[in-house]
């Protein structure tokens, strides 16, 4: 039988690497008890209030959804405090990001800039897509490069990609950081912000865009609700962006992609005040705990604005691979992400878990150290 042809770049694609899960853990090391910490969820859980909200609608699952959510872009909207015709939503963050280099990047013409170490995403839509993929190297301190993105922009930059607070390291950029990159970059070019983990950056005025999208009108925002609003398993993200943009991808998308009881869900997390702000005391104080106590071990922690951390184990032995670390964690069933598959294979990113779970994990790292 002829093997079955498709595009040559797609040949050699790699699929995305998820971060492992409790039942692999518990069946490979034999373990009663797995804690995760490795992939930025929630550490309460659900929202009590959207999960009434599913309970509730479960019986109307044979309904198709309202085509576009919206009831949901509505909600986000009043929540964010932008018009609801600057509002997409989304199959989680990545579908917005998946649209965007669709309807804006000629494929074989233009290219998407970026910097290393960044979230995987953007390099598989972007290929998805047949368009050029560009990184440019971090800047000090694996911070995000921002006077390089802007001196590497050309005629064909369709999209230039960057987060904050980024992922892995959890640093952020201010806004007045933002505001000089954006002003030298042409305004053809599209600015997106993956604002994914923007709930945890304090204090928040500092790092908080949504006040830069009137004056540039090609930059967008995207965030998620998989992370502060403990619905990753839902599949819910949106986009801020110019009422026009937003047009441009109505128009192009396909129907019906947020289900019925994700925009439910969506909708009712909102409201669920008491579930974020406890979320957030919870995240932060054990930011402020990882912060100090692992440094006190004696490695490397860089300064985050997210609900997880990057450290080196081994900060005065770059020969030694984080990886050891990881993997003894693995058999006191703890999970955390070695950061290989960002290009960092030194480090170690480790989100915050209940007080109980960062107890310990602290307690685990020490006796691994």
């Amino acid at each position: 039988m002829p093997a079955i042809k498709v595009r040559t770049d797609m040949m050699d694609s790699k699929p995305y690497a998820p971060g492992l899960t409790i039942e692999e853990i518990k069946e490979k090391y034999d373990l009663d008890t797995v804690i995760k910490l490795a992939s930025n969820e929630n550490p309460l859980g659900a929202s009590p209030m959207a999960q009434k909200a599913i309970n509730r609608h479960a019986p109307s699952v044979f309904r198709y959804p309202h085509n576009g959510n919206p009831r949901l872009n509505k909600a986000i909207a009043q929540r964010t405090g932008v018009s609801e015709e600057q509002i997409i939503s989304g199959n989680g963050s990545d579908e917005i990001l998946d649209l965007l280099v669709r309807i804006k990047a000629n494929p074989g013409q233009d290219e998407v800039l970026t910097y290393e170490s960044c979230f995987s995403m953007y390099r598989l839509m972007s290929r998805l897509c047949a368009v050029n993929f560009r990184q440019i190297p971090r800047a000090e301190g694996h911070k995000q490069p921002l006077k390089a993105l802007a001196a590497a922009v050309s005629e064909k930059t369709a999209i230039v990609f960057m987060t904050s607070p980024d992922n892995p390291t959890g640093l952020a950029v201010t806004v007045d950081e933002v505001r000089e990159l954006a002003s030298a970059i042409p305004e053809q070019t599209l600015l997106v912000i993956d604002e994914a983990y923007i709930e945890f950056a304090r204090p928040a005025e500092k790092y908080d865009m949504r006040g830069l999208l009137n004056e540039f009108p090609n930059m967008v925002l995207t965030r998620t609700f998989s992370k502060a609003y403990g619905l990753a398993g839902l599949r819910i993200g949106y986009g801020i962006m110019s009422p026009q943009l937003a047009g441009y991808i109505n128009s192009a998308r396909a129907p019906f992609t947020v289900n019925l009881l994700a925009e439910e869900a969506g909708i009712a997390v909102l409201k669920d005040e008491a579930f974020f702000n406890t979320t957030m005391d919870v995240v932060l104080r054990g930011r402020e705990l990882y912060t100090k106590e692992i440094r006190a071990m004696g490695c490397e922690v860089l300064e985050s604005q997210s609900n997880f951390i990057m450290f080196k184990p081994y900060p005065g032995n770059p020969e030694k691979d984080a990886m050891e670390v990881f993997e003894a964690l693995l058999k006191r069933g703890i999970i955390v992400r070695p950061l290989k598959s960002f290009g960092l294979g030194e480090y170690i990113r480790v989100n915050m878990g209940t007080d109980s779970e960062n107890k310990t994990f602290l307690k685990a790292l020490k006796e691994v150290l």
